[in-house]
């Protein structure tokens, strides 16, 4: 099966002060695939190459593979 990391849906959300600042990223279909970056810009491309790994984590270890749930659409 090959998927685009692009077909996953992704959050990207702020995080507190106190967290250290900066953006966290997760995509919730695919569990604990998560990363962050300085700016929401960096924490989407950092959630990407994140989902990309863990797909490929997935197959090395014979696990199944979430298909995505919500098709993206382009303008």
């Amino acid at each position: 099966m090959n998927v685009d990391a692009r077909s996953y849906r992704v959050f990207v959300e702020p995080l507190s002060v106190e967290l250290g600042g900066g953006f966290a990223s997760y995509a919730p279909e695919l569990k604990g695939c998560i990363s962050d970056g300085a700016s929401p810009d960096e924490a989407l491309n950092n959630i990407y190459d994140a989902i990309t790994c863990w797909i490929d984590a997935a197959r090395a270890s014979g696990q199944s593979i979430p298909q995505p749930t919500v098709a993206r659409q382009y303008a």
